[in-house]
């Protein structure tokens, strides 16, 4: 079976949530890396957005100047449903850029 691996970006994310990816079937979350680009210490949330409620997978996390947060590493995954929304949202403005990784499907 090929798996079919999806990269998703958000560039100088602030104070505003920015949305990472909507799941649009079982999809699987592999990796996600929060670097601050800033020169001083942000904190940040990452969390997943149900349609009704958010999910945290991290909530005011610090992120010291130059420095970067891996959330999910040692082999865990996380898995999203359809519609599944990946946000994250910093403490200063223009602070954040944020790489995921992702399994979109298996396909035969």
């Amino acid at each position: 079976m090929a798996q079919n691996f999806r990269r998703y970006i958000a560039r100088e994310t602030g104070t505003s949530p920015a949305t990472l990816f909507t799941a649009d079937s079982y999809d699987t979350i592999v990796g996600i890396r929060c670097c601050n680009i800033t020169s001083s210490a942000v904190t940040i949330d990452v969390y997943i957005y149900d349609g009704s409620n958010n999910y945290y997978l991290v909530k005011t996390a610090p992120v010291p100047t130059g420095g970067s947060l891996e959330l999910i590493d040692g082999g865990s995954k996380i898995i999203v449903d359809a519609n599944d929304v990946l946000k994250v949202v910093s403490s200063a403005a223009t602070s954040i850029d944020t790489w995921v990784s992702v399994i979109d499907a298996i396909s035969t």
